[in-house]
């Protein structure tokens, strides 16, 4: 089986750790967010992954190389050279998605983090013989989404509300599909909308399925909903895989600590932190609700929550970081000083308080 990833454009909403690696490469629960999703395609049976994408294909293939043997998977590129939409990307790609076996592949979404339900996806497909399955979750507030309005009993898909007035459903697109080949035989090469132009003329056609997504689901394509997805991520884990997760006096909730990162006396760290290989956390470091990534260091008595610490960067003694702080990569914050929702472009030193959410150039 193959399977195509839509990996777009520059991945503003993330900035500035975007500034500095491609979206689908920036850590989410210490590895790259896209290698969460080639690791589960990978455990159903998929072969090759093809990653859509218009903005520096060369990082993304050499930085995956490494992946690519140790998973035993192939990964390869279809370049954009203007933006395609959501169906362009697949018409582009076709010659690498069609192989002549008649198998349908997955199309993904890059920001989407869950607990990929591949295999009940490929069951689902193939009992209801239609010709596209999409994966749907289940919102409190479905009118400031697309709302998918589906059989409960069969899982047809009758059709699709934007941003509805009035309660239709509950259910929106997930971003994860499972479509035959014969969809691409719909898709024009230019840009085109997957969402609002092909998978409704396949729902009037009475051959589109909903499968409910069961666990979480986030779109974890901003910093905000990077937090949440983080919360709900480590939750599952706990359910699913409790051994990964730290132990210990100084670990409250859900924490994620990588086997190289040093942590020091007297920390309290948790709940729905990750911290990634090479971190130094000194003594009495306070962390929750929060990313440090790759060889940061946080000095004595600092204090971070609710905000993301980008690769290699330093935080100083009592310093306080909060309210979605976003530091890039390479940002050195002085000793006591405060960052309320600073967003920090890389390679910067700060000296002196962030007192309100500004950007720092």
């Amino acid at each position: 089986m193959k399977a195509l990833i839509l990996v777009g454009g520059f991945g503003t909403r993330l900035r500035p750790l975007t500034l500095s690696m491609p979206k689908p490469l920036v850590d989410f629960a210490n590895k790259p967010m896209i290698l969460h999703q080639i690791e589960a395609l990978k455990d159903v049976g998929v072969t090759e992954v093809i990653l859509a994408i218009n903005y520096r294909p060369e990082v993304m293939l050499n930085f995956l190389k490494d992946f690519e043997n140790q998973l035993g998977i192939k990964i390869t590129c279809s370049q954009e050279t203007e933006p395609m939409g959501t169906a362009g990307p697949l018409a582009l790609a076709r010659d690498k998605l069609i192989d002549g076996s008649g198998e349908p592949f997955f199309v993904l979404n890059s920001d989407v983090i869950s607990e990929y339900p591949f295999s009940q996806l490929i069951q689902f497909h193939k009992s209801h013989g239609g010709e596209a399955t999409i994966v749907v979750t289940k919102v409190d507030e479905p009118s400031k989404y697309g709302v998918v309005v589906m059989e409960e009993e069969t899982g047809k898909v009758e059709r699709f509300v934007e941003k509805p007035k009035i309660f239709v459903g509950n259910k929106i697109n997930a971003g994860i599909y499972l479509l035959n080949p014969s969809v691409l035989d719909r898709i024009e090469l230019k840009p085109t909308s997957i969402e609002k132009e092909i998978f409704p003329k396949i729902a009037s056609d009475q051959k589109l399925f909903a499968m409910v997504l069961p666990g979480f689901w986030m779109d974890i394509g901003q910093p905000r909903d990077y937090i949440t997805g983080l919360r709900l991520y480590l939750d599952s884990l706990r359910k699913n895989s409790p051994s990964k997760l730290a132990k210990g006096t100084h670990i409250v909730g859900n924490v994620l600590v990588h086997e190289s990162a040093i942590i020091g006396e007297g920390c309290l760290i948790g709940p729905d932190v990750a911290v990634g290989p090479g971190c130094v956390v000194d003594p009495g470091v306070r962390l929750s609700r929060c990313t440090v990534m790759r060889g940061v260091r946080i000095k004595k008595h600092a204090c971070i929550t609710s905000s993301i610490i980008g690769w290699h960067s330093t935080v100083g003694q009592w310093a306080r970081i909060e309210n979605m702080t976003i530091l890039g990569e390479d940002v050195h914050v002085g000793d006591e000083v405060y960052s309320n929702g600073g967003v920090v472009l890389p390679h910067k030193e700060i000296k002196s308080s962030i007192l309100k959410p500004e950007i720092v150039m």
